[in-house]
């Protein structure tokens, strides 16, 4: 009976961790459909018209979500997480693009695009689309982290309390 009970505890842990991971993961996806691979396309853009459409998806899905200030950080406030700072990096970048005169010359328009894109995307090892950290789950990051930490501590635990018991019978 007290086996029995203690399992049951394991996967409702187990099950806890999983949905977080799950959740975690769906979450990033979502985010990464809706607003990162858009930033990529606009930072990609050979021409401003594609530019601009890509960057007004971006800001509407950004306000639409209140994601235009905070900080993703829990801990430690990073300046590499603060929201503020990089949605008016692409706001500015927006209106940037919205002043470039039509008849400029492509010279003019393709330092604009490659402005753009050296504020969008960070050249490392492997190009990435430049965002703090956490956004995806942004403004629930303590409540992921909580269920996190305290859904792996609880499996974990249980984990080695069943094993213990198991050993012992």
């Amino acid at each position: 009976m007290k086996k029995a009970i203690l399992v049951a505890l394991i996967i409702i842990g187990a099950v806890a961790f999983l949905s977080f991971g799950t959740s975690r993961v769906i979450k990033d996806i979502r985010f990464k459909i809706d607003c990162t691979q858009h930033l990529k396309r606009a930072a990609d853009a050979n021409t401003i018209e594609i530019a601009e459409k890509e960057l007004k998806i971006v800001l509407d899905y950004l306000e639409e979500r209140e994601l235009t200030s905070g900080i993703v950080s829990i801990f430690l406030k990073q300046p590499k997480n603060d929201i503020g700072f990089w949605y008016g990096n692409i706001k500015a970048s927006y209106e940037e693009l919205l002043t470039v005169n039509p008849d400029a010359t492509q010279l003019e328009k393709s330092n604009v695009l490659m402005k753009l894109r050296e504020t969008l995307v960070d050249d490392g090892e492997e190009m990435t689309v430049t965002h703090p950290n956490g956004i995806s789950v942004y403004p629930n990051n303590v409540l992921y982290f909580w269920w996190g930490l305290i859904s792996f501590f609880f499996t974990l635990i249980l984990s080695i309390v069943v094993g213990w018991i198991w050993w012992d019978l």
